[in-house]
């Protein structure tokens, strides 16, 4: 039996249970356009270092104020006021006031996974090219 053949046998595997979903709903090949542009944002959403620094923070601590984010971070406070905007209208974080301060948390566990894939990825990927320039310019 081929490869080809073989393959057209066994059912798709698929990413999530999401994904099979989406791929009955829509039935055809290739994601849909909405899908693509939710990816998008998602993932544009964290392609920025203030907010991945902001991400961390909350990944280690259930959740903070943007007093102590910047103090978890090292950054002001109006650098990470638009940021935290940003995230919460993305649906990465959720805010709830207490009196007159703000409290910042991760929206579910999705976006801490997400991120802890990401650093595990990143990690393994740094061991070669990007953490060795790192490391010789230190």
């Amino acid at each position: 039996m081929s490869k080809s053949e073989n393959s057209a046998a066994e059912p798709v595997k698929r990413c999530c249970p999401a994904m099979d979903k989406l791929m009955k709903e829509h039935d055809l090949p290739g994601l849909p356009a909405w899908s693509v542009e939710c990816l998008n944002r998602l993932f544009s959403s964290l392609a920025d270092p203030t907010r991945l620094r902001i991400i961390h923070a909350l990944v280690n601590n259930d959740r903070l104020n943007v007093t102590e984010l910047a103090e978890h971070t090292g950054l002001s406070v109006s650098a990470i006021s638009h940021q935290l905007r940003l995230l919460r209208d993305r649906f990465l974080l959720n805010s709830d006031r207490e009196g007159r301060a703000v409290y910042y948390s991760l929206a579910d566990d999705h976006v801490r996974k997400l991120f802890c894939i990401g650093v595990e990825h990143a990690y393994n990927d740094c061991t070669n090219s990007l953490r060795r320039e790192a490391e010789r310019e230190a």
